[in-house]
């Protein structure tokens, strides 16, 4: 399986044995990015202390004095963190300006950084491939092989099956979540498999934190009723959050009491990338066949929108305007594609009561 050398630290399968102490510290990591980014979801003013307020404080007054010294130094980490603030921000703005909903070219803004971000970790992965012990860029040990070039088609294949950015609405109600159907629970689950195995390839010693932890905190969400369709501003406002954390903490994840380490296990970057690679090849031929079969335009349609989950969010969370505006663009009306509270039954089921009841020449002479 290639000239890996073995931890000299007791292992498990993906990472280190630990203490206990180290799974707790997950939980809590997993806890607090995923309240936090609630709390953000529903209320400005936890918008406007955890994105702007906090971030410019420690930008001018900690920022260039914690990471002196670590891996985290200079001002590049810090512009990547403004670039995630930037997206979060971009959601933010869905919130609060209506007119922002309807124009088509804000809306790609959410597909393009998600796009990016990816198509980046999918360079990195293939650089990776090359890199056989200490990473002079990350200061820490990688260890290249197929598994990356597995993971960075299975990127490749997760970034073309993003579509339907058109259709992202604003829940109704006080949560005024974002709401991106497309993203179906069958994308999340490829997207985290590969995600993770890209942190465990090419960042594997930050995998248990900045992988598990970071993807937990919004898929966890994203899988219950509270979350449901607005993966992407958990993901966007956790992701923004960490970035911060990392930054003000630095010896976090590398050299503290909580630091858990990677098993360095190729077998487990084969398996994890293998399970990527697969789960995205099966997303991917299911998107296209849903293209295909419904001539479906990626650019200007939802693909998904009149599949089960996807139409209950819209039923249940989607105004009326936002429910004719989708039905329009696949052609049809809100009842015919399931959107309304009426519309549980199958088209042809209705017709078929009427039909019952229609008079008989029989009974029209009794």
């Amino acid at each position: 399986m290639g000239a890996v050398t073995p931890p000299d630290y007791p292992t498990l399968f993906f990472f280190e044995v630990g203490q206990w102490w180290d799974y707790a510290m997950l939980l809590l990591v997993v806890a607090l990015l995923a309240g936090a980014a609630w709390l953000a979801q529903r209320n400005m003013w936890v918008v406007l202390a955890l994105f702007v307020v906090v971030p410019i404080a420690l930008t001018i007054f900690w920022w260039p004095h914690s990471t002196a010294g670590t891996a985290s130094a200079g001002w590049f980490p810090i512009v990547k963190q403004y670039s995630a603030l930037a997206g979060s921000l971009c959601l933010v703005a869905l919130q609060i300006f209506p007119r922002l909903r309807h124009n088509h070219w804000y809306l790609i803004i959410p597909p393009a950084i998600l796009a990016v971000n990816i198509a980046e970790a999918v360079v990195r992965d293939f650089q990776c491939y090359g890199i056989h012990g200490v990473d002079p860029s990350q200061g820490m040990v990688t260890w290249g092989g197929p598994w990356n070039i597995m993971n960075g088609i299975a990127g490749i294949l997760n970034l073309l099956a993003i579509s339907g950015w058109v259709g992202i609405f604003v829940s109704k109600g006080k949560e005024r979540a974002l709401i991106w159907g497309d993203l179906t629970i069958g994308w999340i689950i490829a997207y985290d498999l590969w995600n993770l195995a890209y942190v465990y390839n090419c960042l594997a010693d930050r995998a248990w934190y900045s992988g598990v932890a970071l993807l937990a905190s919004c898929t966890i969400p994203a899988l219950m009723r509270c979350g449901r369709g607005a993966w992407i501003q958990y993901r966007a406002y956790t992701l923004t959050l960490w970035s911060a954390v990392v930054l003000t903490f630095p010896h976090f994840m590398h050299d503290s009491m909580f630091a858990h380490r990677s098993a360095h296990n190729p077998w487990a970057m084969l398996i994890l990338s293998a399970a990527a690679l697969v789960a995205n090849v099966w997303v991917f031929a299911a998107h296209v066949r849903t293209i295909v079969s419904k001539r479906r335009n990626p650019l200007t349609q939802e693909v998904h929108a009149d599949e089960a989950t996807y139409a209950s969010w819209v039923r249940d969370l989607a105004s009326d305007e936002d429910k004719e505006l989708i039905a329009a663009r696949l052609g049809t009306t809100p009842d015919k594609a399931g959107f309304t509270s009426e519309s549980g039954a199958p088209a042809w089921s209705g017709r078929s009561r009427v039909q019952l009841h229609q008079p008989t020449p029989e009974s029209a002479h009794r």
